[in-house]
């Protein structure tokens, strides 16, 4: 027989199960279905708003699902899983109506690489296609360091540890207004980051400028977060190492809403992928980019990127 317990916190031997039963599935499909803040979220303890909901047969967990509703104004967002040995016996429409209903049925799901089981099952569960994220990729090997072109009076630093946590908050709020799941981002998210072993300072660059620097030909303030009073965050470009399978990542790239006419988005992109390609066990470059973001499309297009695969998230219609 098998069970649906939804719960808010997880003994140690559940968090080992469902990340278990996630590996299973990342070696059977070669894609993970769980993201990295799924992960975090799954490892990380309580927090409000974010709901486990396990799937045991016969006391072996099946199917995980995380539900994550911290998000004041979108619906709850999920991502699932059903283990690989375990597949096409009802479970994963089992764990989707028992996602609807902890959700009040306001749902966006993620379907990770696009399978056509999984737009099957998000028909079949009456949800409809709302977004179409692209994983893009480019090879390192053939990269031309020219060195990045910044506008006059900006310079660039590495992320300080201690000092510029809450400023770059602030900037990753004001630069993903628009984009719910980045732009949220709390401390706890990004201390959790700094905690993984992947992180690394050297790799996570700030775009900055003196606060008595003028730019634009009008001579405005071009306004961007604050890091101290002698300096003023403009954009960041945070890099990211996969070394098991050879691939550095453009983590996040961000700017100011006030910068945005500086052309810091090409120079950080720049800066982070000469950073990349310095290191010897990485093949090629990748990124996430929404498919409806045409500027960024076109930019990293240009930039030699190819859409290398896709995820799709499903939504209720309510």
């Amino acid at each position: 027989m098998s069970d649906v317990v939804v719960l808010e916190d997880l003994s140690a031997e559940d968090i080992r199960e469902a990340g278990r039963l996630a590996d299973a599935a990342l070696a059977a499909d070669g894609r993970s279905p769980l993201s990295e803040q799924s992960r975090l979220l799954l490892r990380g303890g309580r927090r409000e708003g974010v709901r486990h909901l396990l799937l045991r047969r016969d006391g072996v967990m099946v199917g995980y699902a995380l539900l994550d509703g911290t998000d004041p104004i979108e619906a709850a967002s999920a991502e699932m899983v059903v283990h690989p040995d375990h597949r096409g016996r009802g479970y994963g429409r089992q764990l989707g109506e028992a996602l609807l209903a902890e959700s009040g049925r306001r749902l966006r799901v993620w379907a990770h690489g696009g399978h056509p089981a999984a737009r099957h099952l998000a028909q079949a569960l009456g949800m409809v296609l709302f977004r179409e994220l692209r994983q893009l990729r480019r090879p390192l090997g053939d990269l031309r360091a020219d060195g990045p072109r910044l506008p006059e009076g900006v310079r660039l630093r590495t992320f300080e540890p201690g000092r510029d946590e809450e400023p770059w908050l602030a900037l990753n709020a004001a630069a993903f207004a628009h984009h719910p799941e980045q732009g949220g981002l709390t401390r706890r998210d990004l201390d959790a980051r700094m905690g993984e072993p992947w992180f690394d300072p050297a790799g996570f660059f700030l775009a900055v400028r003196d606060r008595d620097t003028t730019g634009g030909p009008t001579g405005e303030p071009v306004q961007g977060a604050g890091t101290d009073d002698a300096e003023e965050l403009l954009g960041f470009h945070w890099t990211k190492v996969h070394p098991a399978e050879g691939l550095g990542e453009v983590y996040v790239l961000g700017v100011a809403p006030g910068a945005q006419h500086l052309g810091l988005g090409r120079a950080l992109t720049a800066v982070g992928l000469e950073h990349l390609a310095r290191r010897r066990d990485l093949a090629h470059a990748m990124l996430y980019v929404d498919a409806d973001n045409t500027p960024a499309l076109r930019l990293y297009e240009r930039l030699g990127f190819r859409t290398f695969e896709v995820d799709l998230m499903y939504r209720t219609e309510s």
